[in-house]
């Protein structure tokens, strides 16, 4: 690269321009804004400046010329319009006569600042935007929440199923070798805590486990906001069937449990509720819900979405069914598992693999030891 010393004949011009919004594709009218840039910032010609959000599709927005930010004319996360005025822009032009005594390691100390401005000079004299520090990670057991606005595009997709059915069923079948573990050790875990090593909350520990692993499933729809509700800890709600009706109460904080600090949860909830002593407390909140219909032998259902939740799994009874193992048939004992889900809020991708982390989770617990 050449730079040019700071001669009569070397002319620095500014031109402030308006650049409008680009027009949109056909039947897209507005979007929203999400800056790349901030006033001040250098960009360089046709660099992203941000990113416009549209019911379909986001579109980025380059930079027509280079130069300098100078005014944002739509705040981040606006609305805007095709064609109307979006941002200022300061360009930067030279007139400059040849100087080839001056190379970039030359340059005087007087031209230094304008040579810097200008991307004739050199691409390692750019600015570098400084990184923002990371979010501290939430402690252990920490019941903290994240909110974000909904993107347009998802809200779109939200009002559409809205107008639809946005629930959707999923129905995996598991291998229960959880049958193995629980005859394997059920006399030492009754003698070491007290209590029985039932099957629950083996798919109460797991769900957590895929919960966290898949947080649009443990998060929720705010409709009057128009936020998504991202929580860091899993309150599940297990239905219990009583004499005057399903209650459904609430195991807080599962993602800091063991089993036998589930089973020992699960006893006393169920207590109560036989009692019918359950508080509003006991009930109040949960953030996903585990139904159980295989007590009463069903084979396989659909379960109902709690609201305001965003998903439900439901548990069938345990049979032995032909399975195809290492291309053979054999008769193991499989349940089904339904996951129903808000599809405004959690897509097939998700829902899928948070169904896949359990059934990992239930044919082999070592998961969660080795926290895959």
């Amino acid at each position: 690269y050449h730079c040019v010393g700071n001669t009569n004949n070397n002319i620095l011009r500014d031109e402030v321009v308006t650049v409008n919004t680009p027009p949109f594709s056909e039947s897209i009218t507005e979007g929203d804004v999400r800056w790349e840039k901030a006033v001040g910032d250098s960009v360089k010609e046709d660099e992203v400046v941000c990113e416009i959000e549209t019911d379909k599709t986001s579109l980025q927005v380059p930079s027509p010329a280079a130069g300098v930010i100078t005014e944002l004319l739509v705040p981040d996360g606006g609305r805007v319009e095709a064609g109307n005025p979006f941002f200022k822009l300061k360009k930067r032009r030279y007139t400059l006569s040849p100087s080839p005594s001056c190379t970039l390691i030359k340059c005087s100390n007087d031209f230094k600042s304008v040579c810097r401005q200008q991307p004739l000079c050199a691409s390692d004299v750019s600015a570098v935007k400084p990184t923002a520090p990371a979010p501290p990670a939430a402690a252990h057991g920490a019941r903290t929440e994240s909110t974000v606005k909904i993107n347009r595009m998802r809200l779109r997709i939200a009002q559409r199923l809205k107008e639809g059915s946005p629930a959707l069923t999923v129905l995996p079948s598991l291998c229960s070798n959880i049958q193995k573990m629980r005859k394997l050790h059920k006399d030492a875990f009754l003698k070491r805590h007290n209590i029985k090593l039932g099957f629950m909350s083996a798919f109460i520990k797991a769900s957590a486990h895929a919960l966290m692993d898949q947080p649009s499933v443990n998060g929720v729809i705010d409709d009057t906001t128009k936020e998504i509700v991202y929580r860091d800890y899993v309150d599940i709600s297990v239905a219990v069937a009583t004499p005057k009706g399903l209650v459904v109460p609430v195991i807080r904080n599962v993602e800091t449990m063991n089993f036998a600090d589930i089973e020992k949860t699960i006893n006393g909830l169920g207590e109560k509720a036989r009692n019918n002593v359950l508080a509003v407390e006991d009930m109040d909140g949960g953030t996903f819900t585990i139904s159980n219909g295989g007590v009463f032998g069903s084979m396989f259902g659909t379960p109902i979405i709690n609201p305001p939740q965003s998903a439900i799994l439901g548990m069938h009874g345990i049979f032995d069914r032909p399975v195809a193992i290492g291309g053979k048939v054999e008769i193991r004992p499989m349940m089904y598992v339904a996951l129903t889900y808000d599809h405004r809020l959690v897509d097939g991708r998700e829902a899928v693999t948070f169904l896949r982390k359990i059934k990992s989770v239930v044919e082999d617990p070592r998961v969660l030891l080795l926290d895959m």
